[in-house]
C-alpha cells in the first residue's frame, strides 16, 4: 500500500536535488569533430604567412584536441568544491506482502557525505592547477604547430624562388647555346661548346623535376596541418622575401640575462611545470589530511518497528582512518612526486636558458651569412659571369669558362635563398624558445577565450599565454 507513493515520492526527491538532470541524448557520430572547409584560403592567388598560421591554429585537429582537453580540466574545479550527491536507499520486507495482518514492512534511508571543507578546497585547487597545466599545454601545442607551420612556408618559398632561379638559368643557358652554335657554325669554335650547354641544360631540367617532387612532398605536408585532403592544391607563396616587416627590423637581444627571464615568463613549458608543482602540493597537502576523518548524515524511516517514536532516526557518520601504514605511504607517494615535480621544473628551466642563447646565436650567424651573399657573393659571381661572356664572344675566352661563370653564379643564388630561408627559420625558432607566435602574430585572433569554469588563483599570474610580435 506503500510502495507506489514511495516510488512517485523518490522521483520527485531525485529532481529536486540540485544539478542533477535526465542523461543527455548521444551525440551524433562525428558530432563536434573538426570540419574542414573545402577552401580555407578563399581561392588566394598567393598564400601569406600569416593567412597560413591563423588557419592552421583555426582548422588543426591536434590543437583542437588540445584545446578540448584544456576545456575538460577547466571543468574539473567546480565538481571538486562540490558536496557528493546524497544517497537515498529503499528496503521492502517481502514477507509483510503476503502476509496477513501484518503492518507493510519498509525502511528508507537518505545519507549525505559530508567532506572536510578544507579537503574539497584542497581538490579544487588540485584541479584549477591540472586545469592551467592543460591550459599550457595547449598553448605549447599552438606554439609547436605555428612554428612547424611556419618553416614549411620558408620551405615552400625557398622552393619556388630556387623553381624560379633554373628557369632564369635554362633561359641563359638556351641564349649561350644559341650563342655557340652561331660561332660553331662560323668555324670560331669546336663542337664541343654548344653540346656542353645543352648537357647544362639537360642538368637544370632535372634539378626543375626535383624541385617540383619536393614542392608537392611540402604542399602534403601543410595539407595535414591544414586538415586538408591530401593533394589539395594551395596557393604558392608569395615570392618576396619570406619575412614580415616586424622581423626585417628586428635583432637578437643583447642582454641574454633579460632574454632569458623574459623566455620563462613566456614558456607554456615552464607555466606546465608550476602547475604541476602547486597540483602536487594539493596533493602532498590532502596526504596529509587523509588521517582527518571525514562525517557524514545519515536518516532514516522505518515502518517495521511497533513504537511510533522509533521508526524515525537520524544519526551522525564518522570514517575512521586507521591504517596508519597506508597513510604514511600514501604521504610518503606525495612528497616524492612534489619533489620530482619541482625537480622536472628546475630541469626545463636550464634548457630554456640554454636554447634562448643557442637560438640567438643561430640567428646572428644566419644574419651574418645573408649579409655575406647580398654584399660580395652575389655581386662577385654577377662579375664574374659577364666577364666570361664577352670574353667568350670577342674570342679572348674558352666556352667552357662561361659555363663555370654560369654554373658558379647558380649556386651562389641558390645559396643565397636558402641563406634567407634559414634566417626565417632561425628567427621562427628564436620566437619559439622565447614563447612568441612566429611571424609577428599576436595572441588574440589565435587563443581561444579560457573556459570561464577554470579559475586561476589572482596572486598567480598565468604564464605562456602572452603573444609577441617581432
Amino acid at each position: 500500500m506503500f510502495a507506489k507513493p514511495f516510488l512517485s515520492l523518490t522521483l520527485l526527491g531525485l529532481l529536486a536535488v540540485p544539478g542533477w538532470a535526465w542523461p543527455a541524448a548521444a551525440p551524433a557520430a562525428g558530432e563536434g569533430a573538426v570540419t574542414a572547409p573545402d577552401e580555407p584560403f578563399g581561392g588566394a592567388a598567393q598564400l601569406e604567412r600569416r593567412a597560413l598560421l591563423a588557419a592552421v591554429a583555426r582548422r588543426n585537429p591536434t590543437l583542437e584536441a588540445a584545446r578540448r582537453a584544456w576545456e575538460a580540466a577547466a571543468a574539473k574545479p567546480v565538481q571538486e568544491r562540490s558536496l557528493p550527491d546524497p544517497m537515498l536507499s529503499y528496503g521492502a520486507a517481502p514477507g509483510s506482502i503476503a502476509g496477513s495482518g501484518l503492518r507493510f514492512g519498509q525502511a528508507i534511508e537518505l545519507s549525505q557525505d559530508l567532506p572536510l571543507p578544507r579537503r574539497r578546497r584542497l581538490r579544487a585547487h588540485q584541479a584549477a592547477a591540472e586545469a592551467r597545466g592543460a591550459a599550457a599545454d595547449y598553448r605549447s601545442a599552438l606554439l609547436d604547430l605555428l612554428t612547424s607551420a611556419s618553416q614549411l612556408y620558408d620551405d615552400d618559398w625557398l622552393v619556388e624562388r630556387s623553381l624560379a632561379i633554373v628557369g632564369q638559368h635554362r633561359a641563359l643557358l638556351a641564349e649561350l647555346q644559341r650563342v655557340a652554335a652561331g660561332r660553331y657554325a662560323a668555324g670560331l669554335v669546336p663542337q664541343q661548346d654548344p653540346i656542353q650547354a645543352e648537357l647544362e641544360g639537360a642538368k637544370m631540367l632535372h634539378r626543375q623535376v626535383e624541385l617540383e617532387a619536393e614542392r608537392a612532398a611540402i604542399e602534403s605536408r601543410l595539407d595535414a596541418l591544414l586538415h586538408l585532403p591530401a593533394g589539395h592544391s594551395l596557393p604558392p607563396p608569395a615570392l618576396d622575401e619570406p619575412g614580415s616587416p616586424e622581423t626585417a627590423a628586428v635583432q637578437p637581444p643583447a642582454d641574454e640575462l633579460g632574454t632569458a627571464a623574459a623566455a620563462l615568463a613566456r614558456r607554456p613549458e615552464v607555466a606546465a611545470h608550476t602547475a604541476e608543482v602547486e597540483a602536487r602540493r594539493a596533493a602532498l597537502d590532502l596526504a596529509r589530511l587523509a588521517g582527518t576523518p571525514d562525517l557524514a548524515l545519515r536518516g532514516s524511516y522505518n515502518s517495521m518497528w511497533n513504537e511510533p517514536g522509533y521508526r524515525w532516526m537520524v544519526g551522525l557518520g564518522v570514517s575512521l582512518p586507521v591504517r596508519r601504514e597506508r597513510l604514511a605511504a600514501q604521504r610518503q607517494e606525495a612528497e616524492a612526486r612534489l619533489a620530482g615535480a619541482q625537480a622536472e621544473l628546475a630541469a626545463t628551466e636550464d634548457r630554456i636558458r640554454a636554447e634562448v642563447r643557442g637560438a640567438a646565436i643561430a640567428v646572428q650567424e644566419a644574419r651574418h651569412l645573408e649579409s655575406i651573399f647580398d654584399s660580395r657573393l652575389l655581386p662577385a659571381a654577377r662579375d664574374q659571369v659577364q666577364a666570361a661572356r664577352s670574353g667568350f664572344e670577342t674570342g679572348r675566352g674558352a666556352f667552357l669558362g662561361v659555363i663555370d661563370a654560369e654554373r658558379s653564379l647558380r649556386d651562389i643564388e641558390l645559396g643565397r635563398e636558402r641563406a634567407v630561408a634559414d634566417l626565417h627559420r632561425r628567427e621562427a625558432e628564436l620566437d619559439r624558445t622565447l614563447g612568441r607566435l612566429p611571424a609577428g602574430l599576436t595572441a588574440a585572433p589565435l587563443d581561444p577565450a579560457p573556459p570561464p569554469t577554470a579559475p586561476a588563483p589572482a596572486a598567480q599570474p598565468e604564464r605562456g599565454r602572452e603573444g609577441g610580435s617581432r
